[in-house]
């Protein structure tokens, strides 16, 4: 065959390869409201940046009539691009070829693509939209599978990984996502393990794939899902705005931007804005927003555990991840989801050289059977043990309440934070007031003459000495207490003086975090 032959050929193939599954399978994509796979890689990527691999491989199997049957591609869209000048690795699922089916090859492909990924020291990107096994292919697909969920493990804390639910995630399928850093899912999706026709059978159960595994369940309900989005453009632009704050690789630190947002600024409202009465809520979110830059903050796992705050901010121009209690949901206090939300980002944050500030008003635990029979000591530990093995600049402000076991959990001095601030408001104690004066002087209180005063005389006493941030610092336990409206400056100040740190663990295969 002549050269020019070829490159006609070559054309021919390309033409063919762009076509996936087929003008009337596209249509039907774009009636359900869905981008094709390459219309997501173009929407996702920086223009013209996009280079594709593996685009001529095809399915090997035989049986059912399925030699008849080959699509390049095979349902699968793998290669490589830029966002916002950054390399990274994308996969995107491709519904019109047997309904974005996983098959040996497939799977191949992304495996590939994984390998260089994490050779190139880059985040790759699943874009995901497959009904699952190719049942055609028996224990090959599973065996393609396994193959990728061994990659995502092996690339864990090394590269970032992030996987965006853009159609049905069935099966074996959701264990790849579910091992990444971050999953997004667009409204509409699904993921599951067990269908419902299965829930039926099993449980007698009627359920909708909606009621099973729907966007706003994985958010609010099993926290499997980072983030919600209404639109595949709108989870697209959240990938492109979450990899702003997060490194190429753990060997590498998150960009710098430029600072608009004047270093020195101070807040006169954050100075009332705790209030007088310990037991009257306020929204962390207003304190968060007025000391990062410019507002903006990219909240994580917003719909789950709500009495807990994740999620990354910029300190002068500086990526850094953000950990608060939520005194206006459950009074801020930790429990089994709180805990296990707070670990896991506290942990990628630690893995990627992100650095930590946290914001502390916690009153306690959870109490109830409920939380005991679920293991809230078993997951409280989870976030005491990330913060404890973290070895990333960590700053610590405590705007109010410190009590118990919950002050040591969240990034006390004790757990080697680095820079520990409190506020004048600030109450750090074995636990509240009120209550340490009822167990400590109960038969006093009783004897009395007026019990309500005398109880009211004994709280001023037990909080002027011990609740209050002075005698914590007079211990050496926090290192200044601050005014509210210099929070901004301070710790600016602090993570300046302590990003070239050196913290190590000790030399082990890894630890044994109790999950």
């Amino acid at each position: 065959m002549k050269i020019k032959d070829k490159l006609k050929h070559l054309e021919e193939l390309e033409r063919k390869a762009l076509l996936g599954g087929g003008d009337v399978r596209i249509k039907t994509q774009h009636d359900k409201g869905r981008l094709t796979a390459r219309e997501r890689i173009d929407a996702l990527l920086d223009k013209g940046t996009f280079r594709e691999t593996d685009k001529f491989v095809t399915h090997r199997c035989t049986d059912f009539n399925m030699a008849k049957n080959t699509i390049l591609g095979d349902g699968v869209v793998t290669g490589f691009g830029k966002i916002h000048g950054r390399a990274v690795c994308i996969f995107s699922e491709d519904f019109t070829v047997f309904g974005g089916s996983l098959s040996k090859a497939y799977a191949e492909k992304i495996c590939k693509l994984q390998d260089l990924a994490l050779k190139m020291g880059c985040p790759i990107i699943g874009l995901k939209d497959s009904g699952g096994a190719r049942i055609q292919e028996g224990v090959d697909s599973l065996a393609g599978y396994t193959d990728v969920f061994l990659r995502n493990v092996l690339s864990s804390g090394v590269i970032p990984q992030i996987s965006a639910i853009m159609g049905p995630c069935a099966g074996g399928a959701v264990y790849s996502p579910a091992m990444t850093d971050f999953v997004i899912m667009v409204q509409g999706s699904h993921m599951f393990l067990t269908g419902p026709d299965v829930v039926k059978a099993a449980t007698h159960e009627e359920v909708t794939f909606e009621e099973l595994g729907g966007a706003m369940v994985h958010n609010e309900k099993s926290g499997v899902a980072h983030f919600a989005a209404e639109s595949e453009l709108e989870c697209l632009g959240l990938i492109r705005r979450l990899l702003q704050f997060i490194p190429n690789n753990n060997l590498e630190d998150s960009p710098v931007t430029d600072a608009n947002d004047d270093m020195n600024r101070m807040d006169l409202e954050l100075d009332t804005i705790v209030p007088d009465s310990p037991n009257k809520p306020y929204d962390m979110h207003e304190i968060i927003k007025g000391v990062i830059d410019d507002g903006e903050f990219l909240e994580v796992h917003k719909y789950n555990a709500q009495n807990l705050i994740v999620g990354f901010a910029r300190f002068a121009g500086k990526a850094v991840g953000i950990v608060a209690n939520q005194p206006s949901v459950l009074a801020g206090v930790l429990d089994i989801d709180s805990a296990q939300k707070g670990a896991r980002f506290v942990r990628f944050c630690d893995c990627f050289n992100i650095p930590i500030v946290t914001f502390v008003d916690v009153p306690g635990f959870l109490p109830g059977t409920a939380q005991e029979w679920g293991g809230v000591i078993k997951n409280g530990a989870k976030l005491l043990y990330a913060f404890c093995e973290a070895t990333v600049p960590r700053v610590t402000v405590i705007t109010r309440k410190a009590y118990g076991g919950a002050y040591c959990v969240m990034s006390s001095k004790h757990t080697r934070a680095d820079i520990n601030f409190a506020w004048p408001s600030a109450e750090i104690a074995v636990m509240g007031p009120d209550g340490a004066v009822k167990i400590l002087y109960k038969k006093r209180i009783k004897e009395a003459k007026d019990p309500k005063a005398e109880e009211k005389q004994l709280v001023d006493e037990y909080t002027e000495k011990f609740a209050n941030p002075f005698v914590t610092a007079s211990k050496g336990y926090i290192d200044a207490v601050i005014r509210p409206s210099e929070t901004r400056p301070r710790i600016i100040e602090a993570l300046d003086m302590i990003q070239n740190k050196r913290d190590t663990n000790p030399p082990r295969k890894h630890g044994n975090i109790p999950l």
